[in-house]
């Protein structure tokens, strides 16, 4: 199959069948290597359904290095993907100094550690400490499409109808480059954070809902 983003190479990552690093390591855990050279949706429902339960990511994804924006933006795209399932994703994230850029992706499964910061440690802690599953979703309805996101502490919820938008962020599922989407409908996004930009290339923040760790209107 074809790369979900035009000028994306695929990647291979390692899959176990358990959360816990000593029972993947355990015989008959691992699920081996795995090339990722679809959507990143299917990509993470193949996954599950072989018994997945814990991805490790190739290498790092460094937001701040604009020249592996395409990379980011899959990798983020695709880390959001296996979130939305429940499964463990090793991974480390560099962010830079900014102390709260990590908010930006807390919704994300916590990476092992957040590089670039003060005290790498700390914000890491700090992230998985206050982690839980649909802290920023989307899901769709008929002819509407609802983000609730509470990456930031309050509850924010959007209510999209507009076909244009659906179109658009259609077209940035997997990441897509900057020119893609029509720019009075980039800057609403951006606006509200729901997409960020790593050098020419967009990140719809928000997965898409597949199971809810509370009831809804908890959520």
């Amino acid at each position: 199959m074809t790369p979900a983003l035009t000028g994306t190479a695929p990647f291979t990552i390692t899959a176990a069948r358990d959360y816990e690093p000593e029972v993947g390591a355990l015989p008959g855990m691992s699920l081996g290597t795995y090339e990722i050279d679809m959507s990143g949706g299917e990509a993470a429902k193949r996954l599950f359904t072989a018994g997945a339960r814990q991805v490790t990511l190739p290498r790092p994804i460094d937001v701040t290095d604009p020249a592996d924006a395409a990379w980011t933006v899959q990798a983020l795209s695709f880390v959001g993907d296996l979130s939305s399932l429940a499964i463990a994703v090793d991974w480390q994230l560099h962010t830079g100094p900014d102390p709260d850029a990590w908010r930006h992706y807390s919704h994300l499964h916590p990476p092992t550690a957040v590089l670039g910061t003060a005290d790498p440690a700390a914000t890491a802690l700090e992230w998985r400490n206050t982690y839980y599953i649909c802290k920023c979703v989307f899901r769709y309805g008929p002819g509407f499409m609802q983000v609730r996101d509470r990456r930031y502490g309050e509850l924010r919820r959007f209510t999209i109808d507009e076909p244009e938008y659906h179109q658009a962020i259609e077209t940035l599922t997997d990441g897509a480059p900057a020119d893609a989407i029509p720019t009075p409908i980039l800057d609403d996004l951006m606006a509200e954070t729901l997409v960020l930009r790593f050098g020419d290339h967009l990140w719809w923040a928000p997965y898409r809902v597949r199971r809810w760790s509370e009831a809804p209107l908890v959520i």
